[in-house]
């Protein structure tokens, strides 16, 4: 009997989506064989999920977990937004929230290991894509366990928010996390934008100033000027607090005697590139194979 080798299990796993453990069984009871270990495999599995493996998840929900001071939010994506409203995929979506609050997995494989409802969360989630026929994934996490307080907030399902803070009401929490959906602030201050957005920023505005034909102080100073009035834009505590734009967040948060420590922001599909449909062509295209035939 061939042996089964690591790189044989990969290989089946990225033709099928399927768990690596069924892809081992497959490969054992196929004696190596790889075509005839794939046909195990969708005979157990349905055709769906590996059709469905290289498709693009662009769509997706956000789902929050907190009990007491852990939590977590995670982003699973899947391919239409018609499944996000699929009973199936949400429960999978809160599970997976739940899983990362309370097993602290190092990362999305970790996740992926663990137990869930008598299988690993992988193997769920497989036979899912297998049962609905999209593609789906785990994108990302962010855990939380603090000895401050919790709050979350998910605007629909698109965006969700997570907020680490100590003080004031519970209500407050909720204002910023509410606020953060809306304003979309990359960091809690200026002191904390990341140097390669600062840049990006300093890179553009040099360039927009330069085309000014102004002397090479002035330039500098408009710069500068630009990257300020950026930093003050991104940064949540210099953000005008979006229910009363007459006093900014941080100032807001003084007089309610609280301490926003972290905050965490995840939007559906952001920095994934969706592929374009053009549907008139795909129609065009179906009639004249049926047509053809």
């Amino acid at each position: 009997m061939a042996a089964i080798t690591a790189a044989m299990v990969g290989e089946l796993r990225a033709k099928t989506d399927a768990p690596m453990m069924e892809c081992k069984k497959a490969l054992t009871e196929a004696e190596g064989d790889l075509a005839r270990a794939e046909e195990i495999l969708r005979v157990k599995l349905g055709s769906k999920a590996s059709k469905a493996a290289s498709r693009i998840t662009a769509e997706g929900v956000v789902a929050a977990y907190i009990s007491g001071g852990v939590g977590a939010l995670v982003e699973v994506n899947c391919e239409t937004d018609f499944v996000t409203k699929n009973d199936d995929f949400l429960a999978l979506a809160n599970a997976t929230a739940k899983l990362v609050a309370e097993n602290n997995p190092a990362d999305v494989a970790a996740l992926s290991a663990l137990p869930f409802e008598g299988k690993t969360l992988e193997e769920v989630r497989a036979a899912l894509v297998g049962k609905i026929g999209e593609n789906m994934s785990i994108r990302r996490f962010k855990r939380y366990e603090t000895g401050g307080k919790l709050t979350s907030y998910l605007h629909g399902t698109r965006i969700g928010v997570m907020v680490e803070f100590d003080g004031g009401e519970e209500q407050v929490g909720k204002d910023v996390a509410m606020h953060i959906a809306a304003m979309k602030p990359v960091a809690l201050s200026s002191n904390d934008v990341p140097a390669d957005l600062i840049e990006k920023e300093r890179s553009i505005a040099t360039q927009k100033a330069a085309e000014s034909g102004k002397p090479a102080d002035i330039v500098a100073k408009m710069v500068e000027g630009t990257v300020q009035k950026y930093l003050k834009e991104v940064s949540l505590f210099n953000q005008p607090f979006v229910k009363n734009d007459k006093q900014t967040v941080e100032q807001m948060l003084k007089t309610a005697n609280t301490t926003v420590k972290s905050f965490t922001m995840f939007v559906v599909g952001e920095g994934i590139e969706k592929k374009q449909d053009d549907f008139a062509a795909e129609v065009a295209a179906q009639v004249a194979a049926a047509k053809q035939a």
